[in-house]
């Protein structure tokens, strides 16, 4: 999946909710998954979202695991984005999960928590960062492996950006108040509808901002790591934002954020920054028709090393609990995440692989942008924070209280304090036990 970062969980909120009443029927009784056959081959089921191109990429990897086990016959069950998760809710609800799950991070903690998902105690993470491992667990059981390694980035046009002749500060060393004046700067020196940067909103940079000063977006025990007052803050920095003119009107922004990726206005050439997951540079290269750079996101005191970074999991593996084959389940699973043959056909699709082995092999067989996104991830290793938890259950709902009232700041229609003070309570009463 590639959701731009401030779009990351909205929108999401009525398929937890529907996920979460499903999961909660019943969930006795046998699996949906067959039994072995007489002649003692296995088949799994294994669902997984995307676009064409993905599908038919998905369906080498199977092959590819096919004939090295085929003993194991492998099913795909595939579709779009859109309609993947309600599918999913009401097949873990009537007891006929698809062994195999790709998972996200918005609902991976939605269906460990309620039981659907096993714990994937046999499939080799060694090669993986311990941050990337414990992406996928739950109350500190593994319940997903990372499919892919993202990370929250600026990306620049350095066509817009030369245009300009404002020069970007070093990204090691810039700080928030840099990136805003940078961002003004370029803003007042360009042409009519040309934009410093673009909306610096959603989880992401939140997360960032929150943790940069000794906080967190959410805690592992699934409540909020902020208060009213830090929250206030973040409000205070997006008035400087618009005030300065550092990124585009309010309207702009709401348009831009309904747009598809290759419509926003980094894909057009009227922001020179903007906020994106890494491994999104390669199709915003193609759409804008630039050679985008990668750049880390700011800090609060002007040291990458303080930044409190962290790797993203793009997707995940997991399986369902009542999976009649768990072995083998974890085996493919072990394939997926493990093997540098199914490392060289995936590539980049799903994300940098997590195995820093797998990593290595296929960076040579990279696209030059995806090259650029693995050699990004490995530069920023010794820059991590803490691993991020899981969200908790209704934190897609909660992540849409707190953008729009940061998008009534940027409308100048409640004050950074007004905002704070009516988003806190409303957000957190969003928060699911």
């Amino acid at each position: 999946m590639s959701i731009r970062a401030r779009k990351s969980f909205s929108g999401l909120s009525v398929k937890v909710a529907a996920a979460a009443a499903a999961i909660a029927i019943t969930m006795t009784g046998c699996g949906g998954s067959p039994q072995a056959a007489s002649d003692g081959t296995v088949t799994l089921r294994f669902s997984w979202w995307g676009s064409d191109v993905r599908h038919k990429m998905t369906q080498k990897l199977i092959d590819a695991f096919q004939a090295e086990n085929p003993n194991i016959k492998i099913k795909g069950e595939y579709g779009d984005w859109s309609g993947y998760w309600d599918k999913l809710a009401t097949q873990v609800a009537s007891q006929d999960a698809p062994d195999i799950i790709q998972m996200d991070a918005a609902y991976l903690g939605e269906y460990a928590g309620r039981g659907a998902l096993l714990e994937l105690k046999d499939v080799d993470q060694s090669k993986f960062d311990q941050a990337v491992a414990d992406a996928g667990k739950v109350d500190g059981k593994q319940y997903a492996i990372t499919a892919g390694v993202n990370a929250q980035v600026v990306l620049a046009n350095p066509a817009l950006v030369s245009a300009s002749g404002v020069a970007l500060p070093d990204d090691k060393t810039w700080t928030w108040d840099e990136y805003s004046k940078t961002a003004a700067d370029i803003t007042s020196k360009s042409k009519d509808g040309v934009y410093g940067s673009g909306a610096v909103t959603g989880d992401a940079p939140m997360n960032l901002w929150f943790r940069q000063h000794g906080k967190k977006l959410f805690s592992p025990d699934g409540t909020f790591g902020f208060d009213e007052n830090d929250l206030k803050g973040w409000y205070e920095y997006q008035a400087k934002l618009r005030d300065s003119k550092a990124v585009p009107p309010a309207s702009v922004m709401t348009e831009d954020v309904t747009a598809s990726v290759d419509q926003q206005g980094l894909a057009t050439n009227r922001f020179a920054l903007a906020w994106y997951w890494s491994n999104q540079l390669s199709a915003l290269s193609k759409a804008s028709g630039q050679a985008l750079e990668i750049h880390r996101p700011p800090s609060t005191d002007g040291s990458a090393a303080d930044a409190q970074q962290y790797y993203k999991s793009s997707q995940f593996w997991s399986a369902s609990s009542r999976t009649k084959h768990p072995a083998e389940v974890q085996k493919f699973i072990n394939f997926l995440s493990n093997s540098v043959e199914a490392g060289e056909i995936a590539l980049a699709d799903r994300g940098i692989p997590g195995n820093s082995e797998v990593r290595a092999a296929v960076t040579p067989k990279l696209t030059p942008e995806d090259a650029a996104t693995a050699k990004f991830i490995d530069e920023i290793s010794s820059e991590l924070g803490d691993a991020v938890p899981v969200p908790p259950a209704g934190s897609s709902s909660v992540m849409e209280v707190l953008g729009r009232y940061g998008m009534e700041v940027h409308f100048n229609r409640l004050s950074p304090e007004e905002a704070a003070k009516k988003a806190y309570p409303e957000a957190k009463s969003q928060l699911r036990s």
